[in-house]
């Protein structure tokens, strides 16, 4: 089993010979294969370090194995050096676009396979862009790891031969349809584009934001893409990371085998970096669909790397990274804002300070007032200065944040896949710690006197829609415009002379199969009782020095008084500020030092007091916990404070379509119950909680009768039966009983229809009241009939709306319980062009499934993607965690996992026909539609169904 602590023991022979590097205890390499360095585990550090060996082909792919054999699984990330700063002017969002072709099958990788075949072997898949570098990656059974190698160099190596137009057009409509679901569609989504075109020339990389702009998306065809790929995508621009439980000599000769044989691509230097500078004061304003105005200053600083990067990460730290931080102190806690923070954008070219508040809704918010205050903080800085005791507490934190990193598989390749892109050195984790700890107080206070105190910077006001009055100040500045040189079809001819073919000894299209299957290996587990009653449920984990603590008490949303919607939100607030000895300043700060927290949060059933420590801090973490949990102090300026932040929350929620749509739902399915109410609660209801109604809420249900504990981490039984002495004399209230209320009667099949008007997207919902939680009965199997309706990639909802239609960025469905009720829903957010024929589709998925069943080729992918996914669930301590809450909050026989195996071994195609019977009915549904209502409803009424407007309770 992998131990965090490992001294660095770095051997390095790049460029000497495979018998020296076979002296120094490397594997036997490969002819081609040649061995750069290599960092071992250790026992005698207190820095952690992730082990790995780094390799390199002819070609010049570069590779870094990473060993922990201690869960059935492996994560292999390919990331190549290209991102949005690599793009020619006038052809914004082109690497983006290409991590979208990527998947869309190669030459010898059907459409769409790419998903279905690591979905089928029980993994999970998926790539990311950003300025930088664009990367893709799976996580699989370990048993999987020569298919993924197989699949990422057929796309590598030989993917334009699949390329289409057809699969072009697509594709560009589905980022278009991201761009507008994540930008145009969300509340204070363009915030950082218009930051970008201020902050730097047009001739900079990060004056445009990755997604790009739909007009440059627009210009381009298919062959622009394909030059795109033959100019950034060679193996000489990538790193082939692979992490988990591999052999590295075997995992050697399938590198080598499947993309030893890929030539080169044209070569590639490291960008120069490039940061700015400000000259003068420069405003700007944004019109914005939001009732709580946004002020975002911004100055350019150094670049990734930099001697001083630390230090400004520090500052960001100490100006707005939590309770202590100045703008918390200054506008959060005296009530003038509603959030306020700042953090440190850093990326390879060029880095940012970000400073942001968020104002009131109403007539409060000026934000001209609150640019002078925000002003005033910075300003104080230059005489106030940072403390040695902040600069320790800061450490603290972070130190423990890079440990708790090291917990998964796939955390440590990424990060040795960013290391080696960035840094060329996977190893880098140690040099980014020193730099951490070397920061001083005086280094801290020069970075701020280099790029903030005094310098200019870009101020933006965003604010409702018509209240330009309320803006920082007028505007001076107006993005010139965009540089778009003359656009030059990239001819065939051109594309021909750049193509790379590789040549090998093998037949490509024989994909390989996987080796002897893998055993998951479930937790093994302990229980206890507290004297008291508190059930425990552990198991041990070594891997890091930590542990991880949730204790479930009956707090949750199911107990409030009938009008007092969001109070178990509102007491958990309340619970992790002052307690009767401390402040919740001295409190944090404490935390902060041991690099721990203790955090508090309702749900439905209960509220989760959770605890993270590393162990050897433990004990004095339990110490905190057991001030908050015993000794709020509830004062009333806490009280007045936490709830006109939760009254704002709510306006900010309501701006949200996907709120919307959530509340929508829970009114139609459940209106007049307690299970129709938004989580957060109302306005009328918040407004009416006192803090009387907070004590009287925790004294009754903050208590010891019914509560759970689950505990996963360095620590064993006996030892933690010690450690929680302090639980088992706690006393309180028997523990509470509910009545489940009688479920409303749904009226026939109707389209609700909530107006949000000039929406350039809709959202729909298709949903029925469904199946109370149960791990292993028809809740479950109605879960497995949907897997391929709307459960995964491959569904057929998926693949008819984004990847065959392009109406959506993503389409699905899911069947989910509670303790007392449950519901299967439908979801999609589509072009607002598009929804008249997406709900068509909807209804004709549904019916079709519900009539015809699934198919055998179905069914066989069900039973292989369900049933390998058991060696990626329990890898990581918080995924354990989960494992254990579930047996005890449902009261699970800790063999739960098998039987759900059985049952998806044995499941008949007979039975989820019956189950897509019932279930997917499609005129069992009722229709959510949030969009403009002015242009849907007439076209929504040509279903020959009833349209009713519907106004969400707020």
């Amino acid at each position: 089993m992998q131990k965090w602590i490992v001294g660095i023991a770095l051997i390095s022979l790049a460029g000497c010979s495979q018998l020296q590097s076979q002296q120094a205890g490397a594997p036997e390499l490969p002819q081609g294969v040649t061995f750069i360095e290599q960092i071992k585990a250790g026992q005698f550090s207190d820095t952690p370090v992730i082990p790995y060996s780094k390799y390199q082909l002819a070609n010049g792919l570069t590779v870094v194995l990473h060993e922990d054999n201690s869960d059935p699984l492996v994560h292999v990330d390919m990331t190549y050096h290209v991102g949005s700063a690599r793009e020619e002017l006038g052809k914004s969002g082109f690497a983006h676009f290409f991590e979208h072709m990527m998947f869309q099958g190669s030459e010898h990788v059907g459409d769409q396979e790419h998903f279905k075949l690591i979905t089928e072997a029980g993994g999970t898949l998926n790539g990311t862009t950003n300025r930088d570098r664009t990367n893709y990656f799976q996580t699989v059974p370990a048993n999987q790891l020569e298919k993924v190698l197989w699949l990422e160099a057929d796309r590598m190596g030989f993917l334009l031969g699949a390329v289409s137009q057809r699969k072009f057009e697509i594709q560009r409509s589905t980022v278009k349809n991201e761009r507008a679901q994540r930008y145009e569609n969300r509340p204070y989504g363009l915030v950082y584009e218009r930051m970008g075109e201020a902050l730097y020339p047009r001739t900079h990389p990060y004056s445009w934001q990755t997604i790009g702009y739909v007009e440059d998306l627009d210009r381009v065809d298919v062959n622009d893409l394909k030059a795109f790929f033959l100019r950034w995508y060679g193996p000489n621009n990538a790193t082939l990371t692979i992490g988990g439980d591999i052999d590295v000599e075997q995992t050697l000769e399938w590198v080598n085998k499947y993309y030893g044989s890929i030539p080169r691509g044209p070569e590639v230097e490291k960008p120069a970096k490039q940061p700015v500078t400000v000259e003068n004061d420069l405003y700007l304003t944004l019109e914005d669909k939001i009732q709580q105005p946004m002020l975002l200053m911004a100055w350019p600083t150094s670049y990734n790397g930099a001697d001083d990067e630390a230090s400004l990460d520090m500052l960001a730290r100490v100006i707005g990274g939590g309770k202590n931080s100045l703008m918390y102190q200054n506008l959060v806690k005296t009530g003038k804002v509603v959030d306020a923070g700042a953090f440190h954008d850093c990326a390879e070219l060029a880095c940012t300070m970000y400073v942001y508040a968020i104002g009131q809704s109403g007539k409060q918010g000026d934000l001209k007032k609150l640019r002078a205050e925000v002003t005033d903080i910075l300003d104080g800085l230059e005489e106030r200065g940072v403390s040695t005791k902040e600069l320790e507490e800061l450490k603290g934190m972070v130190e423990a944040n890079a440990i708790f990193g090291l917990q998964s598989v796939s955390g440590k390749v990424s990060q040795l896949a960013a290391y080696e892109t960035f840094f060329d050195d996977p190893g880098y984790l140690g040099t980014e710690l020193s730099n951490l700890r070397s920061v001083t107080t005086a280094s801290m206070e020069q970075a701020y006197m280099r790029y903030l105190n005094g310098h200019p910077n870009v101020t933006l006001s965003v604010v409702p829609r018509g209240r330009t009055s309320i803006e920082a100040a007028k505007p001076n500045f107006t993005p010139p415009p965009r540089i778009i040189p003359e656009y030059t079809k990239v001819s065939e001819e051109k594309l021909q002379q750049q193509m790379r073919v590789p040549v090998d000894d093998f037949d490509r299209s024989v994909m390989p199969q996987p080796s002897s299957p893998v055993e998951a290996v479930m937790p093994e587990l302990y229980q206890f009782e507290l004297a008291n009653g508190i059930k425990v449920l552990g198991t041990e984990y070594r891997e890091t020095p930590t542990v991880e603590i949730q204790m479930v008490v009956p707090a949750g949303r199911r107990f409030e008084p009938e009008g007092k919607a969001g109070l178990a939100k509102l007491t958990a607030s309340m619970m992790a500020e002052a307690s009767e000895a401390s402040t919740v300043e001295e409190l944090s700060s404490r935390l902060d030092r041991l690099g721990s927290t203790v955090s508090f949060s309702a749900g439905k059933y209960g509220t989760v007091v959770s605890v993270t420590s590393l162990t050897k801090f433990l004990p004095e973490t339990l110490e905190i916990m057991q001030e908050r949990l015993f000794h709020p102090a509830f004062n009333q300026a806490d009280f007045d404070r936490v709830k006109q932040q939760a009254l704002e929350g709510i306006i900010y929620e309501h701006q949200r379509p996907a709120w919307l749509a959530g509340q929508a739902t829970r009114e139609v399915l459940f209106g007049g119950t307690t299970f129709s109410l938004p989580p957060e609660g109302t306005k009328g209801s918040l407004e009416s909680i006192t803090l009387e109604d907070v004590k009287a809420f925790q004294r009754r249900y903050y208590t010891p009768n019914g509560a759970d504990i689950v505990v996963v981490g360095d620590i064993d039984k006996a030892k933690l039966n010690t450690s929680l002495g302090f639980l088992a004399d706690w006393q309180g209230m028997p523990e509470p009983s509910y009545v489940t209320p009688a479920l409303p009667s749904l009226p026939k099949q109707t389209v609700w229809l909530v107006d949000k008007p000039g929406a350039p997207q809709t959202v729909i919902r298709l949903a029925r009241q469904g199946l109370p939680y149960d791990a292993t009965g028809e809740l479950y199997e109605t879960q497995l009939a949907n897997f391929n309706l709307a459960g995964n990639f491959n569904s057929r909802i998926n693949l008819n709306l984004r990847e065959d239609k392009g109406y959506t960025y993503g389409a699905g469905g899911y069947q989910s319980g509670g303790k007392e009720v449950g519901l299967s829903v439908y979801y999609a957010q589509v072009r607002a062009d598009a929804t008249l024929p997406s709900v068509k589709e909807f209804l004709a998925e549904l019916d079709k499934m519900s009539s015809e069943g699934v198919t055998e080729e179905e069914l066989n992918f069900m039973r292989l993607a369900v049933g390998q996914k058991d060696a990626l669930n329990y890898e990581t301590p918080s995924k354990k965690a989960q494992l254990l809450g579930q047996i005890l909050t449902y009261s699970l026989p800790e063999n739960f996992v098998e039987t759900r195996n059985e049952i998806v071994a044995s499941i008949s195609k007979a039975r989820i026909d019956e189950l897509a019977a019932k279930w997917f009915n499609p005129s069992d549904y009722q229709i959510i539609v949030v969009g403009d209502a002015a242009s849907l409803k007439p076209q929504l009424e040509t279903l020959g169904l009833p349209v009713k407007a519907l106004s969400p309770t707020m």
